[in-house]
């Protein structure tokens, strides 16, 4: 009778199997209910190419409520599979993929139905490839600092110094490839402040970031106040213009979203392949890894823990600033105070839902482009909700995804753990 007692009075813990079968069927029940329910009556029209393209592909229209309850019951399926199940990590990876997928046609078709005005998903992807390039070089900036054991929360300041010092020195100098060099080595700059402080100093790492994030914001602001509002001649909005690789950008559908876009794109791609490959398949990538999580052993056979922190941060700084020199040099030309609008804190959420690998942070950081894109093209719809919580869409999708679909993870064991060489 009392271990009966016992076993009752045992406190229920939820695993992250539940978690995450709660999370699809809750998702289900909104395309359902919500989505599905309080549709206009009529069709959704969805085109597949863009105007003046090569190829047209016709218009599709789906009828909008039907299709919210089928893609609500997939939802709802796929939670309670998951949670009856323990599926691969590929399986499940496909599964939160699926349920995402769902949820955006669902609130597509609710936000369409009956409209006149029909919705361009090859626009739609578009937009969120670009507006996920800032996000891809934070997020893999935060990779490559953090798999060598140093936090970095100043993904924010770096793409801040990185925007300001690309938009500055393309207008003084003429020259939109020195203004991108020229913001990565200020992102670069940043990061070895990071690393002087944070490894040789040992100062706590997270107060340290967000010291550095407050400084690139004042820095930048006191620049842009004194240089730029006072001589219009060091901030002339020039971007890159869009580079159309020949035969694969004019593939239907794939051509316009892969290979007809801004240089920074293809750089992403680059830095994508190198990073993963360098990390995770190469002997640098596996040193990186041994310091990240035990840098004690490391040293014991040979390798300099401080040498390939101090280097990993800068290169990373480096990458961001990448990030930071897009917003305006490759999105809108000019620099504004605050450009960088917490894309920094939004990469650092990718990089740990993509549980702290290059091509996982990629994918999130894609998941949040296109949350931000989709509040771009429901408020073009008229949809009935204010402009200020479509404005929240990114940042409700980074706690969804972080805290409803991630669950539990686990950093590099040594992260943000100051090493003192014995």
């Amino acid at each position: 009778m009392t271990a009966l007692t016992a076993s009752v009075r045992m406190p229920v813990t939820l695993s992250r199997r539940h978690i995450a079968a709660g999370t699809f069927i809750l998702l289900g029940v909104i395309d359902i209910a919500v989505f599905g329910l309080f549709s206009h009556h009529g069709d959704a029209s969805f085109q597949l190419s863009i105007s003046g393209s090569g190829t047209q592909l016709p218009t599709v229209r789906v009828p909008a409520a039907p299709v919210c309850y089928i893609v609500g019951a997939i939802s709802v399926a796929l939670g309670v599979w998951r949670g009856v199940t323990e599926p691969s990590k590929m399986l499940r990876r496909l599964g939160i993929a699926a349920v995402l997928v769902c949820f955006f046609a669902a609130l597509l078709c609710w936000a369409d139905a009956g409209n006149s005005i029909g919705v361009n998903l090859i626009n739609l992807v578009q937009q969120s490839f670009v507006a996920s390039i800032p996000l891809v070089f934070g997020a893999l900036s935060g990779c490559m600092c953090e798999r060598s054991g140093v936090i970095n929360i100043a993904i924010e300041g770096q793409l801040l110094v990185g925007a300001w010092m690309g938009a500055f020195i393309a207008s003084v100098v003429g020259s939109l490839w020195i203004g991108l060099v020229s913001g990565s080595l200020a992102g670069g700059l940043l990061g070895l402040l990071l690393a002087v402080f944070a490894i040789t100093f040992m100062v706590d790492q997270i107060i340290l970031g967000v010291v550095l994030n407050v400084l690139a914001l004042g820095l930048t602001g006191f620049l842009y106040d004194r240089i730029m509002v006072t001589n219009a001649n060091t901030n002339t909005g020039n971007t890159f213009s869009p580079v159309k690789i020949p035969v694969l950008g004019d593939i239907p559908i794939i051509g316009p979203i892969f290979f007809d876009s801004t240089i920074f794109l293809y750089l992403a791609y680059v830095l994508i392949f190198v990073i993963q490959v360098g990390l995770f398949s190469t002997r640098w990538g596996l040193r990186v890894r041994a310091v990240g999580e035990h840098p004690t052993a490391a040293d014991t056979v040979g390798i300099r823990v401080l040498w390939i922190r101090y280097r990993n941060v800068v290169l990373g700084g480096c990458v961001a600033g990448i990030g930071g020199a897009f917003l305006t040099i490759g999105s809108v030309g000019f620099f504004n105070k605050d450009i960088s609008s917490g894309f920094g804190f939004i990469a650092l959420a990718a990089m740990i839902f993509g549980r702290w690998t290059p091509l996982g942070s990629v994918a999130a950081a894609l998941l949040f482009g296109v949350a931000d894109s989709l509040a771009i093209v429901l408020s073009s719809l008229n949809v009935p909700i204010p402009s200020y919580f479509l404005l929240m869409t990114p940042y409700v999708a980074t706690i969804i995804a972080v805290v409803g679909v991630v669950g539990r993870v686990r950093a590099p064991a040594a992260d943000g753990k100051p090493y003192i060489k014995a």
